[in-house]
């Protein structure tokens, strides 16, 4: 089973997290931070991963160390549940509507982390969350879960569609990335006999 559990405390906040990869998209998302938490639902039912997430952080001050901290932990949970990665489908890109908005993602489960980020808002919240933390967010998760993440807002004007599709895409690579493929399950998808290196 690809599970994994991640507690994670520090001064500024304190996390616990469980994932399994082979879910079905159920989840128990607290940090404190609604907007957030319903982008963190959107992760988990679009890409079938199970969530559970309780995370409280320092709030009085701003919404910035919880959501890195957040995705710190949520990658490191995600790189432990894939384990040897044997039979992953390992690249995935989706053009991804929600209403006016078309956000475009593309993964690669390379052990090699970096992120492309091209989402712009026009707006410095939606409610109360600042839209500059979730690149902040998703660089977290792709630096700790050791991925090569894209994700590019092609157009759109609501910046609520364009934060929520930019985290449905996400969540539909990597529902495909991390799928095993059942012609290739004992092998790596790599020419080079091992991944991240």
């Amino acid at each position: 089973m690809r599970q994994a559990e991640i507690e994670r405390k520090t001064n500024e906040t304190d996390i616990k997290l469980a994932i399994n990869l082979d879910g079905s998209g159920t989840y128990d998302v607290k940090t404190g931070i609604g907007f957030f938490d319903h982008m963190i639902e959107q992760l988990s039912r679009h890409s079938l991963i199970d969530i559970t997430l309780h995370a409280k952080g320092d709030l009085h001050i701003d919404a910035h160390h919880t959501t890195e901290d957040v995705g710190i932990a949520l990658g490191l949970a995600f790189k432990k549940a894939l384990g040897d990665m044997k039979g992953i489908c390992r690249y995935a890109s989706i053009d991804l509507p929600m209403d006016e908005a078309l956000t475009r993602a593309a993964v690669d489960i390379s052990g090699r982390p970096y992120l492309v980020w091209h989402v712009d808002f026009t707006r410095d919240k939606i409610g109360e969350y600042d839209t500059e933390l979730f690149r902040e967010f998703f660089i977290a998760f792709a630096q700790n879960a050791g991925i090569t993440l894209h994700i590019q807002n092609i157009y759109g004007e609501n910046n609520h569609h364009i934060a929520e599709s930019s985290f449905k895409a996400v969540a539909r690579v990597l529902r495909q990335a991390i799928s095993i493929d059942e012609r290739v399950k004992n092998q790596l998808p790599t020419t080079k006999g091992k991944l991240g290196d």
